[in-house]
């Protein structure tokens, strides 16, 4: 624990935007469902513009110090939300967690701002986007799956006495998903913004020389437009399949590039490709090899394949 120099909550960083009513909805010191408190939340939701809930994992279901057991939210914090949304249809969730968590809800809820775990700005920070002041740009660096199960260490962990299998080997994160064909609740990369952005077709540049006699790098250039209302920033991601003869994950992360782009601007984006690009490691030879063969190089804004366009290229 750190005690923070200032701390500024975002119910009091929220009174200079608008007015704003304040119920508790549940206690944090134990999961138990109050009614009192969350029938005091739903009557101030139905007379309210919008209802913001801010919801997360405690002391009591995550720390340092112990493994989660499973990967809900307190029970009295899902009761809140369901009735809540139940009788305001502009609910959000301001979600502080340090990790993936179910939501049970979500087909409910208007919108759901992940802040995982900020510091003592938070609370301004948040209010920032809510209200507009601020144009998101994060993309998650992990897969929100739908429910415990769906992890990939679900048979094996916590494990048997002191071991513990990991039998998953590279099928982590993505690609265990992608390579079971599997429905997640937010994939890797995931990420929205008050604006919107459109990939155009990229294109690769050869390796050249420089006047020095050194050569370059080949690259990927790829145009992406801010097609939307706001100025925004987006992370450009760029995947790679392996040749269908070759065994292991679906596609692979290679590269990313955050930018920032003006509305109606357009930018093109440049990632270096080379043998390491194109290279998947042999436990047999205990080397990375760059097998010769036709690749898809898959890029966009998520690593969902919905999101993402695909240039082939044929390396010798």
């Amino acid at each position: 624990h750190i005690n923070s120099f200032k701390v500024t909550s975002a119910l009091s960083a929220a009174e200079k935007y608008t007015n704003v009513s304040y119920a508790q909805g549940y206690g944090t010191d134990d999961d138990v469902i109050d009614t009192a408190l969350i029938n005091e939340a739903v009557e101030l939701a139905k007379n309210s513009d919008t209802a913001v809930i801010f919801a997360g994992l405690t002391d009591l279901f995550e720390s340092e110090g112990f493994d989660r057991k499973h990967m809900g939210l307190p029970e009295c914090q899902n009761e809140l939300i369901r009735r809540v949304a139940a009788v305001q249809p502009d609910t959000v969730v301001v979600l502080h967690n340090g990790s993936p968590v179910e939501m049970p809800w979500i087909e409910n809820v208007k919108g759901i701002l992940e802040t995982y775990l900020g510091g003592q700005g938070v609370g301004e920070a948040v209010c920032d986007i809510l209200f507009g002041r601020i144009n998101p740009s994060g993309k998650l660096a992990e897969t929100f799956p739908k429910k415990l199960s769906d992890n990939p260490s679900f048979l094996n962990f916590p494990g048997d006495g002191d071991t513990v299998r990991y039998s998953e080997g590279i099928f982590v994160g993505y690609r265990y998903y992608d390579y079971k064909d599997m429905d997640v609740l937010f994939p890797f990369g995931h990420g929205l913004s008050y604006t919107t952005f459109t990939y155009g077709d990229a294109q690769i540049l050869p390796a050249s020389y420089t006047t020095d006699g050194k050569m370059t790098k080949e690259k990927i250039v790829i145009p992406v437009t801010n097609s939307g209302s706001r100025d925004g920033a987006e992370v450009v991601q760029l995947y790679v399949q392996r040749p269908d003869d070759v065994e292991g994950p679906v596609k692979t992360l290679r590269g990313f590039k955050r930018v920032n782009i003006a509305k109606g601007e357009t930018v093109n984006v440049e990632l270096d490709i080379d043998d390491e690009t194109f290279s998947w490691y042999d436990i047999h030879t205990g080397t990375m090899n760059a097998l010769s063969g036709r690749y898809n190089i898959l890029y966009g804004g998520s690593s969902d394949d919905s999101c993402l366009k695909t240039l082939e290229v044929t390396r010798p």
